[in-house]
């Protein structure tokens, strides 16, 4: 089989992986970001009561590996009554990794905002909440997006982890397609080749982001 030949009968399985691979990793994104936001504010706050459970919770999930996050919800919380389909089961799981993660990217990029801007943000009236509302969080995104950036793209690559549990994404895809051509060398490097090519895409968007984000701050 010509190799033109095996990379288009592999097409259509190809990209339909690729259609999963990027709803698990955009929809595990937005999840992490929903998460990581408030364990990020809970770990800057005053209060020990508020800052353990955030801080036990990000140590958990970064000191285990991902594999072994989307077992324990695939294949552990079934025990005790609690199921999911595949597809819920491996954004629930990435989006609880990246959780950990983004907060991290944040609580650092809270923490770089000069302390100036929260002193003179208290002498013009501002309480703690608003000036973390309205000036510390907007520059703390600007910082962060770099690093915030690099959890989007590995999340792309740790999609992959998800075929464990019979989704479809684009390396059980291309394990399908191994099994009928019996071609892995030529397979396995295009899927490589679009994992690149996802990330190169997502790093313009980073950049792009970036200068419109850097922009907007020396306007103002």
């Amino acid at each position: 089989m010509e190799l033109l030949d095996l990379l288009q009968q592999a097409a259509p399985t190809l990209l339909r992986g690729v259609g999963y691979t990027l709803v698990f990793a955009v929809a595990s994104m937005l999840g992490g970001l929903l998460l990581g936001f408030p364990l990020a504010i809970a770990r800057i706050l005053p209060s020990r009561l508020a800052r353990w459970p955030a801080s036990v919770y990000v140590s958990l999930m970064r000191g285990t590996p991902l594999l072994v996050q989307i077992f324990v919800i695939y294949y552990g919380l079934p025990s005790i009554g609690i199921s999911f389909s595949p597809l819920t089961a491996g954004i629930l799981a990435l989006s609880l990794n990246a959780g950990a993660y983004l907060s991290e990217s944040l609580r650092g990029a809270i923490l770089g905002v000069h302390t100036g801007q929260w002193a003179a943000s208290y002498s013009i009236g501002l309480n703690y909440w608003q000036t973390l509302r309205h000036i510390v969080i907007p520059q703390a995104i600007r910082i962060a997006v770099p690093s915030m950036s690099n959890t989007l793209i590995s999340l792309i690559k740790d999609t992959s982890l998800v075929s464990v549990i019979t989704v479809t994404e684009l390396m059980l895809a291309t394990k399908e397609i191994i099994a009928v051509t019996f071609r892995p060398l030529p397979l396995y490097l295009a899927a490589a080749a679009i994992y690149w090519c996802l990330s190169l895409c997502f790093e313009r968007l980073q950049s792009r982001l970036e200068d419109k984000l850097g922009q907007a701050h020396k306007s103002h």
